[in-house]
């Protein structure tokens, strides 16, 4: 249900000028990330862009600063929280306070659970659970006390219903669920008008499976019906200046959502045979 708009792309100040919002964005070097780095731009954002890869921020940077915005490079492994700590104190000390936070890094490994080791389970946690885990709570610590923000995490199908191969990503993506309907409750019982919403996608045509460690016998890609990252990203953007719980992407992710919910024993043997 919807609660009401969110935050403008402009905020104001308090002599009445018209400020450009603070975003910052995760994993903002390619895919889903840099299609809504360029969502964001498009409206005058200020962007701190956070990934590991640098040559993909600097694109990213100059995407939004052609777009008339201003955008600050933070090569950050999200898998740290003093590195992710420090990017979100440098956004507010050369843009000003963040308004919103898009938590979208990830890592996956495709394999089949028994060849996966315990470093690529450990990996696949620190960046796509934990790295969401500390990219909230640095918004968080500045957001509750100007009791105003957003943070919006960039979900999934997968955190409702698992596939085979890819156990880690799937096990992170549910709980970044949980922690997220726990964090939820907490914030209502506070009174905090600081929002969480989470965007669950269905397949995306990014580039992460041409990067992503893979033991399948052929080059993996995603199930058909594939979505463009520009679709999710305006979902994205949509979702930050609105207050809703949660939005679902496409059929394919409410048809997840909902077989699970009602045949999950039946998806079993479906995905067994077809996942």
């Amino acid at each position: 249900m919807d609660q009401g708009a969110g935050s403008s792309s402009k905020r104001m100040t308090r002599r009445g000028h018209r400020q450009p919002q603070i975003v910052v964005i995760t994993g903002a070097s390619a895919g889903v990330g840099r299609a809504t780095v360029r969502e964001f731009a498009r409206e005058g954002a200020w962007i701190g862009l956070v990934a590991r890869s640098r040559d993909g921020l600097e694109g990213a940077r100059k995407e939004v600063e052609a777009a008339g915005g201003r955008a600050l490079v933070l090569p950050t492994d999200v898998a740290y929280p003093d590195q992710v700590e420090a990017a979100a104190a440098m956004v507010e000390r050369r843009f000003g306070p963040i308004d919103v936070w898009v938590n979208n890094a990830m890592a996956s490994v495709l394999s089949p659970a028994l060849k996966m080791t315990a470093e690529e389970y450990q990996r696949v946690t620190d960046v796509t659970y934990l790295g969401y885990v500390y990219g909230t709570l640095a918004a968080l610590r500045r957001m509750v006390p100007r009791d105003a923000g957003v943070i919006v995490q960039v979900g999934s199908a997968l955190a409702y219903r698992s596939i085979p191969l890819q156990s880690a990503y799937c096990g992170a993506k549910h709980a970044v669920q949980g922690f997220v309907d726990s964090l939820r409750s907490e914030l209502l019982h506070d009174g905090s008008r600081v929002h969480i919403t989470t965007v669950q996608l269905p397949a995306v045509n990014t580039p992460q499976f041409d990067w992503i460690k893979s033991r399948m016998p052929c080059h993996p890609q995603p199930v058909p019906p594939i979505y463009q990252p520009e679709v999710i990203a305006r979902a994205i953007f949509w979702a930050s200046r609105h207050r809703r719980r949660e939005i679902s992407i496409g059929l394919p992710t409410v048809k997840a959502i909902v077989g699970q919910k009602f045949i999950p024993g039946l998806l079993d043997y479906y995905l067994a045979w077809k996942g």
